[in-house]
């Protein structure tokens, strides 16, 4: 069988992990194998947070709708259940973004909520 040297994939391959790693605090950015570990840790982290970042903008944007519902006199659940009684479309995220900068809107679409919840009991 034939000798295989390797020589440049296994340059390209150590150049591309360092290239990765550029920025890392001490050996981790010029060491292929401290700087592999790091690349490697750090693939595993964005790709997990990726995921952990969607519940932790959702659970803000449902604290946020519940204080501006709860200033208007009525709670998260009861609003969420009125907007989908009167048949609104509106997601959280523009809620919230409602109840913070524009709390005047926010109010007419509590009280749109309420008024479907009354027509519906």
């Amino acid at each position: 069988m034939a000798r295989v040297k390797r020589g440049n994939h296994r340059k390209e391959k150590r150049k591309k992990i360092l290239k990765q790693a550029k920025g890392y605090y001490g050996k981790k950015s010029t060491s292929y194998r401290v700087a592999k570990e790091a690349v490697d840790r750090a693939g595993n982290f964005s790709y997990r947070d990726r995921r952990t970042k969607k519940r932790d903008f959702r659970r803000l944007w449902i604290v946020r709708i519940n204080a501006g519902a709860r200033a208007n006199g009525t709670t998260y659940s009861r609003l969420i259940a009125g907007l989908s009684a009167a048949g609104c479309e509106i997601n959280r995220k523009m809620l919230a973004d409602l109840a913070v900068h524009q709390p005047e809107v926010f109010t007419e679409l509590v009280q749109t909520a309420q008024s479907a919840l009354e027509a519906q009991a």
